[in-house]
């Protein structure tokens, strides 16, 4: 029979690091917000989102997505290097040594407590080569001109690209396929090598659907080195 003496000297297991009640935290006085290892944390309100957007249009014009997809990229770089160590610290071993569905599970909880929505990971062609990733509830989707023809969540593209590559150790790059702001019910992303997912641009802009992409991309030769 197992003792309560017994129960208590065996290790606690760690729930989850990105709770959001425990993760963040604020000072109603100062108005600042932390995250639970006292990380300034930013909030972005919609009319910021918005202004951004607008702002970009008015001044760089067609521009406008590969500012924000750079900008992404910086952030997703920072982004990887501060879940890395959080994680590994709060799990106490390097994130390359958890199970692919703890890692899954951290970053679904990390993406949403930071009020990015929800995401989710597609690696059924992952022997073809491709990660696609989905997120719903996007802010970035929201405050993004609608209708315009063109997917618009350039910053998460960016990000995700940054996050993937660091994490696999490949220059990969980044295509959005399918857009809230068009009416898709998620936001679809696709990360492979640029030279076997940059043609996924081209498709999309011509009106094809995911789906459909994901077949070209799939059945496409990689290109001979």
């Amino acid at each position: 029979m197992i003792s309560v003496a017994d129960l208590i000297k065996e290790p606690v297991l760690p729930g989850n690091y990105f709770a959001f009640d425990a993760y963040v935290q604020g000072d109603f006085e100062t108005g600042l917000l932390e995250n639970r290892q006292g990380s300034r944390l930013v909030a972005l309100p919609d009319v910021l989102l918005e202004s951004i957007y607008a702002g970009l249009d008015q001044e760089v014009g067609q521009a406008t997505g590969i500012v924000l997809f750079n900008c992404g990229r910086w952030w997703g770089k920072n982004f990887y290097r501060r879940f890395v160590q959080e994680v590994s610290d709060y799990y106490q071993r390097p994130l390359a040594e958890m199970e692919m569905v703890e890692f899954l599970q951290c970053f679904k909880e990390c993406w949403k407590t930071h009020g990015w929505g929800t995401v989710d990971l597609d690696i059924n062609y992952y022997q073809q080569g491709f990660l696609v990733v989905n997120t719903w509830q996007s802010a970035f989707a929201a405050a993004a001109p609608q209708g315009t023809g063109q997917p618009q969540c350039y910053a998460e593209a960016g990000i995700l690209e940054s996050f993937f590559g660091q994490l696999t150790g490949r220059d990969l790059h980044c295509v959005q396929t399918a857009c809230e702001s068009l009416g898709a019910k998620s936001n679809t992303f696709v990360l492979g090598l640029r030279d076997r997912v940059e043609a996924a641009k081209a498709w999309q802009q011509e009106g094809q659907d995911h789906d459909t992409i994901m077949e070209r991309l799939c059945n496409a030769q990689p290109p001979a080195k």
